[in-house]
């Protein structure tokens, strides 16, 4: 019985520093501090810079794609015997203002 108790222990720990090993392989691999890396790992994400803002079928086969870029958007059509970017560079339109709650709404001088 407790034969069965210490190989499960030494397996566990055997996992453990092999992880840890891998952890610091990585770190040194992306060149940072260990520390970061194991942060980086449970840390917040970055904000996504690549969003699809819109889509549209042209007909059965091509897609027209308008994709945003860090506040760039660019239209892409897809699906015909080569893809091509129709228009790059398009500025993004001024976002909405966000009203937060019903009180800042009837602050703001707007019917509910």
């Amino acid at each position: 019985m407790w034969d069965v108790i210490y190989y499960l222990v030494v397996v566990a720990i055997l996992a453990g520093a092999l992880i840890a090993a891998a952890f610091a392989v990585r770190a040194y691999v992306a060149g940072v501090h260990p520390r970061d890396a194991f942060s980086q790992l449970f840390g917040p994400k970055p904000a996504a810079r690549l969003d699809v803002v819109e889509q549209a079928s042209v007909d059965s086969r091509r897609r027209l794609i308008l994709i945003r870029r860090d506040d760039v958007e660019h239209l892409i059509m897809t699906g015909g015997p080569v893809d091509v970017v129709i228009e790059t560079g398009i500025a993004t339109p001024p976002r909405a203002e966000v009203i937060e709650s019903p009180d800042a709404y009837a602050r703001a001088g707007r019917p509910q």
